[in-house]
């Protein structure tokens, strides 16, 4: 409790030092907090569509039903297909049915014979899908391949993105949040550098001098990392109305009830963590 007490009586001196190390932690963990989740999201959007049949082959009438099953399980043996699915004529037209139940009039003027027999391939990875839609182009009497080509790429590329840039954010604000919290921590040590010898001159343990330092680093990280993770928070809860038309279908949203605590006890216990460090550093560097 006397170093708890110690640390805050260290931020009251000087607000305007703890102001900007809390606002630098706060932007750091914020901008941690917002990769976080996008990074999060994206990867269940990935998992999506690589979980679904990402390319459709139809076939002409000439190819039978037995060449067709043995491009699938041809397919299947590919350590780059997730799964095969085979849509016969009748299947299709289930299919057709069911999709345009609530028009008589286009269910009057189809029958199995006109609908094409299918495979309906997924991919282990969503990178594969490109190489798996070419190969398929090279098969006999295929007569479509649906694949949206540019919807995967810009997906890939989108979540690629995502983690670069995030990483790179990441690592240079923590940084700067680290470098900041050495410096004010180095400066409240130098303003009470004849405090500290005394105390080291009485007999004062290394931990008694140290503690309140580390504590008020930890404080920082703590209270930064919270307020972040709030805003976070507050953000993704507005958005959830509009994030969950625009991936209609996706399950998104809405966001399981626990991911609300672990997110921000994992945001807190980094900040902490991010904060003890610094403090340590600086401690090491100019209390001996």
């Amino acid at each position: 409790m006397g170093t708890f007490s110690n640390a805050w009586r260290h931020i009251r001196r000087s607000p305007y030092q703890a102001f900007a190390a809390i606002s630098v932690m706060t932007l750091t963990f914020l901008v941690t907090g917002l990769f976080l989740i996008l990074s999060i999201g994206s990867t269940v959007v990935l998992s999506y569509f690589e979980q679904k049949p990402q390319i459709i082959v139809f076939f002409k009438d000439t190819k039978s039903e037995g060449d067709i099953k043995t491009l699938a399980e041809k397919l299947r043996g590919s350590p780059k297909v997730a799964g095969v699915k085979y849509v016969s004529k009748d299947e299709a037209l289930t299919l057709y049915r069911q999709q345009f139940k609530n028009d008589p009039l286009l269910l009057e003027m189809v029958s199995a014979d006109i609908l094409p027999a299918s495979i309906e391939v997924s991919a282990v990875r969503i990178e594969y899908l490109s190489e798996l839609a070419r190969e398929l182009k090279n098969e006999t009497d295929v007569e479509e391949i649906v694949y949206q080509e540019d919807v995967v790429n810009l997906l890939v590329s989108w979540t690629n993105a995502v983690r670069q840039i995030g990483l790179v954010l990441v690592v240079f604000l923590g940084l700067v949040a680290l470098f900041t919290v050495v410096t004010v921590v180095s400066m409240k040590i130098a303003l009470r550098q004849e405090e500290i010898e005394i105390l080291q001159l009485v007999g004062a343990t290394s931990g008694y001098v140290r503690g309140p330092f580390i504590t008020e680093g930890m404080i920082y990280g703590l209270v930064g990392a919270a307020i972040a993770a709030g805003i976070n928070i507050l953000l993704l809860v507005y958005a959830t109305p509009f994030l969950t038309k625009l991936f209609s279908g996706i399950p998104l949203f809405p966001v399981p009830i626990h991911f609300y605590p672990v997110f921000v006890s994992g945001m807190a216990f980094c900040g902490m963590m991010l904060g003890m460090l610094a403090s340590i550093v600086a401690v090491n560097r100019y209390i001996r």
